[in-house]
């Protein structure tokens, strides 16, 4: 071959190495189908199983959008760290193009962002933040949830805000708050916090408050029920405040009271958080004081929008990451006249 031929030819070869890339496909077609791993912790959670429910939600309507095929995996880690390893092992090995992964053990990540790194797949954790130091191993490891702090800060001005406008929550009259708190899990980050900065709002607030007990309720609702029995029959009406890192074991106590045959109208004040369907239906009935609102459907979004980003090769631009590495969204307090804007 030779001549303007030739020289035809070969242009037309070298325009379409310039399109196509080593992949052979052109840069800006979309795939048609990508497939995205999650692993959590426990799905039994009430939060994680709603915020998993709007994740799938998403990914339909990105589906739609896109007409790219959005494939989830889902597995259950069952709160076992050698179990959420080994799923992650299962699929990398099937092929994912990125994992989202909400850890059982926040201080164990090691073995999953090896495995990720050395197949090239991004990390996206969510709402169990790891250590800093950990997530600043690899340039695709990403973090997706809200900051524990804000939450404990917004459940302590609920708590404060009732002791000073209702008379009947300082039961014994002694201007002092006594209370009990229902701690997540032991060591975790999140429950720390969360307690820390509940207390000490509630006292920068002006209110003077009494530790009675504590219990570690791991984030289930059934243990806080047992805890909160145990503390009301050493404590019985002594206890003013509950104080729960999250609904499900705000819930808990308000089973516990039930079953002692406690009169609603002599519970002790009992502020979640998370805002889960079951704990806003809580305070709009009453049971609760109020929760702090963990917004599951902008972490469903955020993640989802980022999994489909990193899958397909775009731009993380538009997803105004922190450090290049955060997505956070902002909590917000409920209390009864607050509960129709997030049913």
């Amino acid at each position: 071959m030779s001549g303007k031929k030739g020289l035809a030819v070969w242009a037309v070869v070298c325009l379409c190495a310039v399109l196509t890339g080593c992949s052979g496909v052109k840069q800006e077609e979309q795939p048609k189908s990508i497939k995205i791993g999650v692993t959590v912790y426990d799905q039994y959670d009430t939060f994680v199983s709603q915020l998993i429910e709007k994740f799938n939600v998403y990914a339909g309507e990105k589906e739609t959008e896109t007409k790219t095929a959005i494939n989830i995996e889902l597995y259950n880690a069952a709160n076992s760290q050698t179990t959420q390893n080994g799923q992650v092992q299962t699929m990398l090995e099937d092929g994912c193009n990125v994992i989202c992964v909400n850890l059982v053990d926040r201080t164990e990540p090691t073995s999953i962002i090896d495995m990720a790194e050395k197949r090239g797949v991004p990390v996206i954790f969510f709402n169990r933040e790891l250590v800093e130091e950990d997530l600043e191993r690899w340039d695709q490891l990403y973090y997706v949830g809200a900051k524990a702090f804000e939450s404990g800060i917004m459940e302590g001005e609920i708590a404060a805000e009732v002791f000073r406008s209702s008379p009947g929550a300082d039961k014994n009259g002694d201007g002092v708050f006594q209370y009990i708190v229902l701690e997540g899990e032991a060591g975790h980050q999140d429950a720390i916090v969360r307690t820390e900065y509940s207390v000490s709002t509630i006292i920068d607030s002006g209110v003077e408050v009494e530790k009675l007990s504590y219990a570690i309720a791991n984030w289930n609702r059934a243990q806080a029920q047992t805890k909160m029995s145990q503390m009301l029959g050493e404590f019985g009406a002594a206890i003013e405040l509950v104080i729960a890192n999250n609904d499900d074991m705000a819930l808990g106590a308000v089973d516990a009271l039930k079953a002692a045959g406690v009169r609603q109208d002599q519970w002790p004040v009992i502020v979640g958080i998370d805002g889960t369907d079951v704990g806003l239906e809580a305070v709009k009935n009453g049971e609760l004081a109020g929760t702090v609102y963990n917004d599951k459907e902008g972490q469903a979004l955020a993640m989802l929008n980022l999994a489909y980003e990193l899958s397909v090769g775009g731009s993380l631009s538009k997803l105004a990451l922190e450090d290049g590495k955060y997505i956070r969204l902002p909590y917000a307090k409920i209390g009864p006249g607050d509960v129709a804007q997030y049913e």
